[in-house]
């Protein structure tokens, strides 16, 4: 049995590592406005270049296979942002930046999160925030889900280790607000 004594300790370090948690994060930054979509999971909002965090889309070139038929997945994952984007302006929030210095974020257009929509509906795959949306979108064969297709992470590795050039980091990797 538990003293007391014993509890109210465990109680104190508890809170205090807690406390201690919050206050060392990195608290979000928040960029709102108008957005423009650089391929399938990267924006400019407000003159800064962003990554939707938690999702991989497609790379700008990339094909997948719907059908018997080679299919623009990428552009197609592009697409999809562009027309999120057009929707009204954005909201996102981050705290992580990317090996290219890019703010990484969670986007929002009139409350709905971006990310989590291109994943439901098969336009990118999870990587790390959306597992239960790319379930979804598997099961029920929504976008890429349809046919076959290479996973962005894997399709950037095979295109590097074959020395073909796959994708343009950003125009300014340095930018900062």
């Amino acid at each position: 049995m538990l003293t007391p004594r014993f509890t109210l300790a465990t109680a104190i370090i508890a809170m205090s590592l807690l406390i201690l948690a919050i206050i060392g994060r990195v608290p979000d930054e928040l960029v709102t406005g108008a957005a423009r979509a650089i391929d399938g999971d990267s924006v400019v909002v407000s003159g800064r270049e962003m990554r939707l965090k938690g999702m991989d889309a497609p790379e700008s070139r990339q094909t997948c296979e719907v059908a018997g038929q080679q299919t623009p997945c990428g552009r197609q994952a592009a697409m999809e942002l562009r027309r999120w984007l057009a929707r009204g302006p954005v909201t996102c929030t981050g705290n992580e930046t990317d090996r290219y210095n890019r703010l990484l974020v969670v986007c929002r257009v009139n409350g709905q999160d971006i990310g989590a929509d291109m994943v439901r509906n098969g336009f990118a795959v999870d990587y790390g925030a959306y597992p239960k949306e790319e379930k979804a979108a598997a099961a029920e064969f929504r976008g890429i889900w349809a046919g076959t297709f290479e996973r962005p992470e894997a399709y950037r590795r095979r295109m590097r280790e074959t020395g073909q050039a796959y994708h343009h980091p950003p125009s300014n990797p340095t930018m900062r607000p």
